[in-house]
């Protein structure tokens, strides 16, 4: 009896350590054409990011994309109300939320957005991957992105706004989309 409890015991350590060996690390796809020559790109075809080398991150608003759009919708969350406001915000202004001490500083709009190495650009004009660099002051001290980082990232996709979020216990921002000059 006691050697069939061994043997089965035995047989499903076995088969644990084997499913276990099995399992492997999903592989990301790369995008194969990169942005900037002699660099690799750090976001996928599906638009996730991978890990980036040190050092300062550079903006690159590519000339097809500059003046073609003049702001942003946010959605701003009142979690406590549980009601969710639009608000229309221009490009690189300063944007105060109605009856709090948060102040929301909107950069650049890139409506294809994509990494390169230390180089955030866009592939083309077109709404293929919508983002918006931001930062977020409460009482006049910068609460996103972290201490350090120059820009925040806020994009429009759903599937891509759990990347780097925006966390705060009584709001949530999020981007709805660009708003084209013209």
């Amino acid at each position: 009896m006691n050697k069939k409890i061994l043997a089965i015991t035995c047989g499903i350590m076995i088969m644990f350590v084997a499913s276990a060996c099995k399992k492997k690390e999903e592989e990301v796809p790369v995008i194969p054409k990169s942005v900037m020559p002699g660099q690799h790109q750090n976001v996928t075809p599906e638009g996730h990011q991978q890990m980036m080398p040190a050092g300062e991150t550079t903006v690159v608003v590519p000339d097809s994309v500059k003046g073609q759009w003049k702001g942003v919708v946010l959605a701003i969350e009142d979690k406590e109300a549980g009601k969710t406001t639009e608000f229309t915000v221009n490009l690189h202004s300063d944007f105060k939320l109605p009856d709090s001490n948060i102040t929301i500083t909107v950069g650049d709009f890139l409506p294809d957005f994509r990494m390169d190495g230390r180089t955030i650009t866009s592939l083309s004009n077109e709404a293929n991957n919508p983002a918006v660099a931001i930062v977020i002051s409460e009482d006049e001290k910068q609460i996103f992105p972290q201490a350090g980082k120059k820009w925040g990232w806020l994009y429009a996709k759903p599937e891509l706004r759990s990347v780097h979020p925006f966390e705060h216990a009584k709001y949530g921002i999020s981007l709805e989309n660009g708003i084209k000059e013209g």
